[in-house]
């Protein structure tokens, strides 16, 4: 039974067409919305809409739900649409009135919201601790490489001496500004939106305090109709934060295919990382590297299709806003396997010193050579062009 039937039937294309990937996308679901129905039920129970037998019994079979979600052995099946019908249907089937009760003071809108809430503060969280594991990977390889000396370049050309440690700390410190970010990104998203139901606020008088405290949330998004219109909005922010990280991973991976070709040889990739040719037996690609760089634009793809689909709509709940569920949920996927793997290739890259010295040719010098006659007084335009003659 659909939490919106009415007893008479629907198309069938158009119900499918409907639901869409929803019911494969909320496998992720299952224990959010179960969390959030756990405390639901226990403030229903608070304002005496469900017996105290009858929240102990929910609770139960909730929990049970999640126990069997995490052996993979909960369906959703197609026809179920999505994993809050599932869930209710279970409920009646295994409680009867009880599992009837469950969605009193609460609509499908505000139900899905809270648990993609829950869903969104644990991928967040687990994007972090991997950020952190980058940047740990970082700090060793320049405890073990930082002295090495090796050009710095602009505009793809020789510029400046730099080091393998200025070079393999820029993005430490950049992927600590990365992790502001996502913070930032669960600030926003740690508010709950239960109990505002369809967008409109509910009929009764219930605790909205009471929820937000069981489900560990900071504060209470107060307004019902904003809670509709962030749909959309707090996934672009969480999928821009994960785009800015993206980019750093992105930078990175060119930086080590350009730098690991033959003919500059200042990074050494091991074989165990590197792809082949079905037709040139000699070949050691940096396939893993490619696939890295190529995930930011992933990522970019996945802010832009959010962004498209909430522009343009009225006030209040849209269908439209169900299309943003598989971009956001693919973003972190794309962002955690991209932050485990470049974390692995730079524990394990090396850096060859005698060739990356051998890259410090005479030009690279020039800058400290203006500098050094200003040292001596010379004005700076004159020690400029003097060092420019020398290059020419």
């Amino acid at each position: 039974m659909k939490l919106w039937d009415k007893g008479y039937g629907i198309d069938k294309e158009v119900n499918e067409f409907s639901t869409g990937e929803d019911y494969l996308l909320d496998r992720k679901l299952v224990r959010y919305d179960c969390l959030a129905s756990i405390a639901h039920a226990k403030m229903l129970g608070r304002i005496g809409i469900l017996k105290p037998r009858e929240v102990k019994k929910l609770d139960g079979a909730l929990r049970k739900i999640i126990r069997l979600d995490a052996k993979g052995r909960f369906t959703i099946r197609k026809e179920d649409e999505d994993c809050h019908t599932a869930i209710e249907n279970y409920l009646i089937r295994e409680l009867g009135q009880a599992g009837k009760k469950i969605h009193t003071a609460r609509s499908r809108n505000d139900q899905v919201a809270v648990a993609l809430r829950l869903y969104y503060r644990d991928e967040l969280s687990a994007c972090e601790r991997l950020a952190m594991g980058f940047i740990a990977a970082l700090k060793d390889f320049r405890s073990k490489y930082g002295d090495i000396k090796m050009p710095g370049y602009t505009h793809t050309r020789k510029a400046m001496p730099s080091s393998m440690g200025m070079w393999s700390e820029s993005f430490a410190e950049s992927m600590g500004d990365n992790i502001k970010l996502l913070q930032a990104a669960y600030k926003l998203v740690d508010q709950s939106p239960l109990g505002t139901g369809a967008g409109y606020g509910v009929p009764l008088k219930i605790d909205r305090a009471l929820t937000a405290r069981e489900l560990g949330f900071a504060r209470i998004q107060r307004n019902p109709i904003y809670v509709q219109n962030s749909r959309g909005k707090f996934e672009s922010v969480i999928v821009g934060a994960l785009s800015v990280l993206m980019f750093d991973l992105n930078k990175i991976a060119e930086d080590l295919i350009m730098f690991s070709m033959p003919e500059f040889g200042y990074f050494v990739i091991p074989r165990e990382l590197t792809g082949g040719s079905s037709m040139m037996p000699h070949k050691k690609n940096p396939d893993v590297l490619e696939i890295l760089r190529a995930n930011y634009h992933l990522m970019n793809s996945y802010e832009f299709r959010i962004k498209g689909v909430i522009a343009n709509l009225p006030s209040g709940y849209n269908r439209d806003l169900q299309l943003t569920k598989g971009p956001v949920m693919r973003s972190f996927e794309t962002a955690e396997n991209s932050l485990r793997v470049a974390t692995k290739i730079m524990k394990r890259i090396k850096a060859d010193k005698r060739r990356s010295e051998e890259g410090l040719s005479e030009e690279v010098y020039a800058t400290e050579r203006a500098y050094s006659l200003v040292k001596r007084g010379t004005p700076f335009r004159d020690a400029y062009k003097r060092a420019a003659r020398r290059n020419l």
